[in-house]
């Protein structure tokens, strides 16, 4: 049988209070694909990026993400779904280790210790940061944190909104192997970025918003 899509969208309008940010827009995105959304600020990339991750309202259309029909519950989907965004998810009075094992035991990982530890060698978080809150590191050094969380979450979707922001060359370059290694493994991943050079390298496939709606689509 045929594997539906990561994310089926057809005509859907998603609303943020009563103004609608997306205006009938259409996706498909299949498992493992890497998918850029580029386009103006203010074209609906974030709330297309909300939208998927349930927390936008759908109020027309058909929206499905990873098998779950969002116009009938959108809560189903949040633990599948890793999203990083302008916020870092994390819980800034915790420490660092404290914020990954929390992450760990909320997806009751297997040895959550070494886990976490192999995330956090993994993004290269110095050691000495590890026992500090999350409230004294660095923007750059929180989003590493954040993606370190994602490692440990192993999201099937990685939801990403402006990810090289605020990282350091090495950072970026780390994003860019790290969005890799997930589509290798299997999940999907849908990201806006404004550094086009470097996110259309890394994606297999590029949308342009504008608008609400996708007005372009196009292998990157």
């Amino acid at each position: 049988c045929l594997m539906p899509p990561a994310i089926l969208l057809r005509d859907t309008v998603s609303l943020l209070g009563r103004y609608p940010v997306l205006a009938g827009l259409d996706l498909r995105v299949e498992d493992g694909e890497i998918v850029l959304l580029r386009g103006p600020n203010g074209a609906g990339k974030t709330s297309l990026l909300r939208t998927c991750a349930g927390l936008l309202r759908v109020a027309s259309g058909t929206a499905t993400v990873l098998g779950h029909d969002l116009c009938v519950d959108r809560r189903t989907v949040r633990p599948q779904i890793g999203l990083l965004g302008h916020a870092t998810g994390l819980y800034d009075d915790l420490t660092v280790l404290d914020n990954l094992r929390f992450w760990a035991r909320a997806v009751r990982a297997d040895q959550p210790d070494a886990i976490v530890d192999a995330a956090l060698d993994r993004v290269a978080l110095a050691e000495r940061l590890r026992s500090v809150a999350v409230a004294r590191l660095s923007s750059g050094q929180r989003r590493r944190v954040s993606l370190a969380a994602m490692i440990v979450r192993r999201p099937r979707l990685w939801l990403l909104d402006e990810p090289h922001a605020g990282l350091d060359a090495e950072g970026r370059d780390l994003l860019d192997a790290m969005i890799a290694e997930a589509a290798a493994s299997g999940a999907t991943v849908l990201f806006a970025s404004h550094e086009l050079d470097r996110a259309v390298a890394v994606a297999s496939r590029c949308v342009t918003i504008a608008g609400g709606v996708v007005v372009a689509d196009d292998a990157a």
